[in-house]
């Protein structure tokens, strides 16, 4: 069922992004053209069920410029974006499957959303309040993206609307206590607004009853050459950070804060990602067999909830970049190391080595058994909130 929500609709969701987020949703946003050159809107379909029997649906969204969004309540996973290169021709930039059915298989979590916990936590377990607490262990000996079954994996409550900001979907689910072994009854909320300057704005909100980590992120895979069709090695990457923390065989930080001057993490200026990723004989670069690390992002001198420039990507052939800003701490930069050519994805394109890039904002890995890390210990009556805006454009 394709089509647009009724006034009423529109005007409650909005009061309920404006009570979660703030201005979120409802904002008025000026767009970058007077004349839009096509209508936005947003759609509404079918998109299968799950092996539980659940409906899931699929939302097309679609801003005044013709950038596309396409995203399933089924992880609230966003499965295809299309953006215009710089002769205007559309292409899809993440990769993921045509269907849901790619989705409920052994998945590397292609544009998902990324809970309780995103990223590791060491041995699968942390100690609150002098309670240890223990998670499935599916990484090596770590807990990896929430564990066995996380958010990327549930169906999600979804309301789709449209404003004078863009279109948008939000997102909502329960998370019981000790599921997967978090303590608490997690109320989450996530909402993804396309706007009509061009830019996916991701919020996250949860509330629990019970102290927990939380650690939300949105996981795609880009590859602004379009539709998963090469690698992302002459990506041009700018990362606003002066640090990283470095990690063990397993991928677990190590507790230190590394300079990433004169090592090859050093992307305080534009470098093609190519250019160092196999200096092997940097320690660094073997334990994650690439880049799989997180960067400690340059936020001296402004609030915690402020939001800074993370990073850009530039793709040279098509002139596509994107620009990320977040309110978050950190940012994984993950190049799709674990891609060996066995996925077969949208439109029968295979993903190869180091065919996608991820660049997850987050909070550290392992955060919960390092107390020299920003905490991500929510407690009742706390609020989680954090922004991530993911901004696309064009260099001619």
């Amino acid at each position: 069922m394709a089509g647009s929500m009724n006034g009423r609709a529109v005007a409650a969701v909005c009061l309920t992004l404006v009570a979660l987020f703030g201005e979120t949703g409802c904002s008025t946003l000026a767009p970058t053209t007077t004349t839009p050159a096509v209508a936005s809107g947003v759609g509404r379909a079918s998109f299968g069920r799950t092996a539980a029997g659940q409906a899931a649906e699929i939302f097309t969204l679609t801003n005044s410029h013709g950038i596309e969004v396409r995203l399933t309540n089924y992880g609230g996973i966003i499965t295809s974006l299309r953006t215009p290169d710089r002769s205007g021709r559309f292409d899809d930039i993440v990769l993921g499957y045509d269907s849901l059915s790619g989705y409920l298989r052994d998945t590397p979590y292609f544009g998902a959303i990324v809970g309780r916990y995103g990223n590791r936590i060491a041995g699968g377990r942390f100690t609150i309040d002098g309670t240890t607490y223990r998670l499935a262990v599916n990484n090596g000996p770590n807990s990896l993206h929430g564990g066995l079954r996380g958010f990327d994996k549930v169906v999600w409550n979804a309301v789709p609307f449209q404003n004078a900001s863009g279109v948008g979907v939000a997102l909502d689910y329960t998370s019981a206590d000790m599921e997967e072994g978090y303590p608490g009854t997690l109320r989450t909320h996530v909402t993804y607004t396309l706007t009509n300057d061009d830019r996916l704005i991701v919020d996250y909100l949860a509330t629990t009853d019970k102290p927990t980590p939380v650690n939300l992120t949105q996981h795609s895979y880009w590859n602004l050459a379009g539709d998963g069709s090469r690698d992302i090695l002459a990506h041009v990457l700018t990362i606003n950070a002066d640090a990283m923390t470095p990690v063990d065989t397993t991928l677990i930080p190590t507790g230190e804060i590394a300079p990433v001057a004169g090592t090859p993490f050093d992307f305080r200026t534009p470098t093609p990602i190519g250019l160092r990723i196999d200096q092997r004989q940097n320690q660094q670069i073997r334990f994650g067999g690439g880049y799989d690390h997180n960067f400690v992002l340059n936020r001296t001198g402004v609030s915690a909830d402020s939001l800074v420039h993370a990073g850009r990507v530039a793709e040279p052939s098509t002139g596509r970049t994107l620009d990320i800003y977040t309110t978050e701490p950190g940012m994984q930069f993950y190049t799709g190391n674990f891609l060996d050519g066995s996925i077969t994805g949208k439109a029968g394109h295979v993903y190869h080595y180091r065919y996608g890039l991820a660049l997850e904002t987050q909070h550290y890995p392992d955060s919960p058994n390092h107390p020299t890390f920003p905490s991500t210990i929510l407690r009742p009556g706390q609020q989680y909130k954090t922004r991530t805006i993911f901004a696309f454009g064009v260099t001619r």
